[in-house]
């Protein structure tokens, strides 16, 4: 999320909300990469993300919850609103430099808010930078509270030992993919009431960016799920699988499951060629931060959670995902 948004300064023209278009995605994705670098001080912030890509990628997941903000006919701005069930978060929400502090991401918030009120989402989040006031206070007049840090890690891929049990979504054929997402359902549905990532995993497999990892249990249930992204022009970029999201069932055994859901990650980085394993951890699941610690995983970004309402929601010390609300 980029800087927010006091009052428009004087001379600048009126603002306009509208939904995002495919011809504004070139544009939206200039503006940010340019935001995100000009915030954190890269040398050359036009090519900052590299070959990773949230803009098409999320617009492709669902245009209807996705929004820009025009001057004088000029996109300046984009948000995106995410459905995961029973829980809802948005962004990258991102305004041009030149009209940062002139009310452009408030302007951005109002409908987002409005698709979560449409989806009745249970739990909203979103992450920012924790070393911002007025991100903070931006989200905070929203309702959004900051809770636990967010570290964004990565660790060099290593062995890729065989996983007994793991199933990729993307080899299965058509007609036992429905019957994949249900499973899924009912695991995320353990982790939190009504979560469901069902949307990411078609969305991973119909644009092509990757895989959603499936652990199979005893009997029918699943023990692990992970939506993958992989290499450039995903959310990952060149050289890198990225888990979006990744969960195992909880219970007594939620911590080998865990185990086994991160060697199966690593497995899936070394079948596709790639070096980097990248993932985000919420710190409010401690265990769960600390075996990616101990397993050689290191934070690159940090960053704070906040939710609405002022609720833990699946970020507990029992929970074992993966996941960062980027």
């Amino acid at each position: 999320m980029i800087p927010p948004a006091g009052e428009r300064k004087s001379g600048t023209g009126p603002v306009s909300v509208r939904p995002l278009g495919e011809a504004d995605l070139d544009r939206a994705d200039e503006i940010f990469r340019v935001a995100f670098g000009t915030f954190l001080g890269a040398p050359e912030p036009k090519t900052f993300f590299g070959t990773a890509d949230y803009v098409r990628t999320r617009w492709a997941a669902d245009p209807q919850a996705a929004f820009t903000a025009t001057v004088e006919g000029e996109v300046v701005a984009s948000n995106f609103a995410v459905n995961w069930g029973s829980v809802g978060y948005f962004g990258p929400l991102t305004v041009h430099p030149d009209l940062w502090d002139q009310g452009v991401g408030r302007r951005l918030m109002e409908p987002v808010m409005d698709c979560f009120d449409t989806w009745e989402n249970r739990h909203l989040g979103l992450f920012t930078f924790s070393h911002s006031p007025k991100h903070l206070e931006l989200y905070r007049r929203y309702g959004f509270w900051p809770r636990f840090l967010t570290a964004i890690m990565k660790k060099q891929v290593g062995g890729s030992a065989a996983v007994p049990g793991r199933v990729l979504y993307g080899r299965l054929p058509a007609a036992e993919q429905p019957h994949a997402l249900s499973l899924g359902r009912t695991l995320t549905g353990a982790v939190y009431e009504g979560l469901s990532l069902e949307r990411e995993i078609v969305a991973t497999h119909a644009q092509g960016l990757g895989d959603t990892i499936l652990l199979q249990g005893a009997g029918s249930e699943l023990d692990g799920l992970a939506v993958c992204h992989c290499g450039a022009g995903s959310e990952a970029g060149e050289d890198v699988c990225f888990v979006k999201f990744g969960a195992v069932r909880p219970g007594p055994e939620a911590a080998d499951r865990f185990e086994r859901l991160l060697t199966a990650c690593e497995r899936l980085a070394a079948e596709r060629g790639l070096g980097q394993l990248d993932a985000g951890m919420n710190l409010a699941r401690q265990d769960a931060y600390r075996r990616m610690v101990d397993r050689g995983f290191r934070t690159w970004l940090q960053g704070v959670a906040m939710h609405r309402p002022n609720e833990p929601g699946y970020s507990h010390p029992a929970a074992y995902v993966i996941d960062d609300w980027r």
